[in-house]
């Protein structure tokens, strides 16, 4: 199953909206065939390992296959992988984790194990859930997973008053962070970074076969056409209220505004996680200001807080977020810590919020 969940990683960049699966087979201990799920509406893992087998000269009739997901079940793009399975004469099938996708959620399991196929469950199950830790969450929740980007100093700030931040932290976590960017299926950002910085907001640091989906929080339309975040087209824009004439211009450029106003006449944060659910979007990779990270965090929209962490102190300037201090430290926002990492000099903090049940 490790080896399973290597290969599904290779699909890291390129699955979405589907999920990151990887499937070998094995034979009498021997690896005879191996694969991992390709772009939307091409094969899936199971269906390229059965290829790998044939391409190797190896008949998969007897062998047993590990799969990172519970093969499907149902018609999509492409056929039921539990179909090929069957037909390809596996004798037993090894299954991580089950599919939270409703149209499968176990029927998989059952087809094959309605055909005689042994069947087994739950090796590696957490690693293959946290491979597809999005599509599980848009699944189960009907929203993104939301990953909040920031970089700082040790004493927790992230610029100069007058704006200047580059560069807190070295290149490697730089690097670093384009690789977290290129596994999102989007990335989002607020009207303030984008009159500030004018960023691309691509990935630029590492190679990548596809860009993330671009998203400006701009709750009055005020961005410039010309920004660098338009460029190319495919930009959602999300307003809470728009000049008819701005945004005709806008999505004549190819992007899209999408109107989501709240009472206040602010953006609704929680209604747009649900509609990026609703639109495909399994990864949410935020990098915004302290200004929409903390609204973000107070209307609990970030499952994860991905820090990099400076070897230096800024002393009196711009915070990570913009939040209003707690009346006592019983109620203080509670994290989990998730994992810790080394990036050269620097430190990678993952660390998940723990919101206050409702």
């Amino acid at each position: 199953m490790q080896h399973a969940l290597a290969w599904a990683s290779r699909g890291m960049f390129i699955t979405t909206p589907n999920p990151r699966v990887g499937c070998v087979l094995v034979r009498a201990g021997d690896l005879i065939g191996a694969g991992h799920t390709q772009p939307a509406g091409q094969a899936h893992a199971e269906v390229q390992a059965l290829a790998d087998a044939h391409a190797r000269g190896q008949d998969p009739r007897g062998a047993t296959a590990y799969v990172t997901l519970e093969p499907c079940s149902h018609f999509g793009r492409t056929p039921p992988c539990a179909n090929a399975l069957l037909a390809a004469g596996l004798a037993r099938v090894v299954v991580a984790v089950r599919d939270p996708n409703p149209l499968v959620a176990g029927q998989g399991i059952e087809r094959l194990r309605a055909a005689g196929v042994e069947v087994s469950e739950g090796v590696l199950e957490d690693e293959a859930r946290e491979l597809n830790i999005g599509f599980f969450s848009r699944m189960q929740r009907q929203r993104p997973w939301v990953r909040m980007k920031a970089a700082a100093s040790l004493d927790g700030k992230t610029a100069l008053h007058d704006g200047r931040s580059q560069w807190i932290t070295s290149p490697a976590a730089r690097e670093d962070g384009h690789w977290w960017r290129a596994r999102a299926c989007a990335i989002l950002t607020g009207i303030g970074t984008v009159k500030e910085d004018d960023p691309q907001l691509t990935v630029r640091a590492i190679e990548t076969p596809r860009q993330p989906r671009r998203i400006v929080i701009d709750s009055r339309l005020e961005i410039d056409p010309q920004a660098k975040v338009l460029e190319g087209g495919g930009t959602w824009i999300v307003a809470a209220g728009a000049d008819p004439d701005k945004a005709a211009l806008l999505q004549a450029a190819g992007n899209e505004v999408i109107l989501l106003p709240n009472a206040r006449g602010k953006v609704d944060l929680p209604g747009l996680m649900l509609e990026l659910g609703r639109r495909g979007i399994n990864e949410l990779h935020a990098e915004a200001g302290f200004k929409l990270n903390g609204s973000l965090i107070r209307e609990q929209c970030v499952d994860e807080l991905l820090l990099y962490l400076a070897p230096s102190i800024l002393g009196d300037a711009q915070g990570l977020f913009d939040l209003a201090a707690p009346p006592d430290l019983a109620r203080v926002q509670r994290l989990s810590w998730h994992a810790v990492t080394r990036i050269g000099p620097d430190l990678r903090v993952l660390a998940r919020f723990n919101y206050p049940q409702a």
